[in-house]
């Protein structure tokens, strides 16, 4: 099902065209739809919590000092807006046996 151990959005299509039978077409335009949900939510600052999964949490970083390691020059890095995973423990434990 996947490609060089990555699971990408026509994986996930082809997914739910075999197992529920939407066409290929519906598949993708689901699959397309959820992706821009979330990306919308979290555009607005929105945190996204898929139960049994995990939740894709927007942190904000302050302004801090950092330091080129090839130099040791001491720069400074501007304040951002940083994207998380954290996974739910149902997944952690999935993780953990491989099932």
């Amino acid at each position: 099902m996947t490609s060089v151990g990555t699971l990408t959005r026509a994986d996930l299509a082809e997914a739910l065209h075999r197992q529920i039978g939407l066409s290929r077409t519906e598949s993708a335009k689901v699959v397309e739809q959820i992706l821009t949900e979330m990306c919308e939510a979290l555009a607005r600052g929105e945190n996204v919590k898929i139960s049994g999964f995990g939740t894709f949490v927007l942190r904000d970083k302050g302004e801090r000092i950092g330091r080129n390691p090839k130099t040791g020059v001491e720069v400074p890095i501007a304040p951002r807006r940083v994207l998380t995973f954290r996974a739910s423990q149902m997944m952690r434990e999935r993780i953990v046996t491989g099932t």
